[in-house]
């Protein structure tokens, strides 16, 4: 993937939190992306887990909101935090509106024009954020797991889905677990993908997990409180899918709870222990 800038690095418990930018193959421009390197890559590469950011969020807002790396410093596990999209494409119309375009990148390969050049997000997760990790940092790309927040939580889970041989573990926090039976799905996948639906299904969970269910559980939290629960996010939709697939689901329900990173904060334990225990320690 050729250089690595580095933007800024600081100490962070005992390990790093640095950013830094690269030129992207598959975006067609410069990516952003944030990295903690807990304190045991002094004895060696450590496990990986990638987090993806939802709708207007950046490489900044997890590790800026979730308070994440204490638990990570402890645990061993590198966390990598991508951009939620190209950024200055020139496409018209790109930063128009917050759920298409900039800052929505919805984790796909678009396929319609204009998008096609730049919003290839699929591609980037699984390749070129790949080589960049394999390059320029201590990471075991053995062991790496996927986790993610609404639209992110969608990435994250059809990423893992589709490729189990890079990510051996998954959760998610509130995520668009049937985009193709939300606004905000619909909205996205007729701009990237266009009118066919067949076209849309490689992206959407449900239908992933009832053409091959897979061995590794899906980890989910879900506030009861949140405000896009019954438009937007249809757990229940994909907790029936895995039901009748056979595919393991451990759908938390959390009362009181909304779709902010409070929400996130209070339970990223959790999901970081989650993929401990089966990614190992660094």
């Amino acid at each position: 993937m050729g250089n690595l800038d580095i933007i800024s690095e600081q100490p962070c418990f005992n390990g790093t939190q640095g950013f830094y930018a690269h030129q992207s193959d598959a975006c067609g421009g410069t990516m952003r992306l944030a990295v903690f390197q807990p304190p045991q890559i002094a004895h060696g590469p450590v496990p990986v887990v990638t987090y993806l950011a939802g709708l207007t969020c950046t490489q900044e807002t997890f590790v800026i909101k979730a308070g994440a790396q204490r638990m990570a410093a402890e645990l061993g596990l590198m966390l990598v935090a991508p951009d939620t999209s190209p950024r200055g494409a020139g496409i018209d119309g790109e930063e128009a509106n917050w759920d298409l375009g900039t800052s929505a990148g919805f984790y796909l390969d678009a396929t319609q024009s204009p998008w096609s050049r730049h919003y290839n997000m699929y591609s980037y997760v699984i390749q070129d954020l790949q080589q960049v990790m394999a390059e320029h940092f201590p990471a075991n790309m053995d062991r790496q797991g996927i986790f993610g927040h609404s639209m992110g939580g969608h990435g994250a889970l059809t990423i893992h889905l589709k490729n189990p041989q890079l990510y051996k573990s998954v959760s998610a926090f509130a995520p668009i677990a049937a985009p193709m039976d939300c606004p905000w799905g619909q909205n996205a996948f007729s701009h990237y993908l266009g009118p066919d639906q067949e076209t849309w299904k490689p992206y959407d969970a449900r239908h992933l997990v009832l053409s091959q269910p897979l061995e590794a559980v899906l980890f989910i939290d879900q506030g009861l409180d949140d405000r896009f629960l019954a438009e937007q996010l249809h757990p229940h939709m994909l907790e029936s899918a895995c039901n009748m697939s056979g595919q393991k689901i451990k759908l938390r329900r959390q009362p009181g709870y909304d779709h902010s990173y409070y929400f996130i904060q209070s339970f990223v334990e959790d999901h970081l222990r989650h993929h401990h225990a089966i990614l190992g320690a660094g």
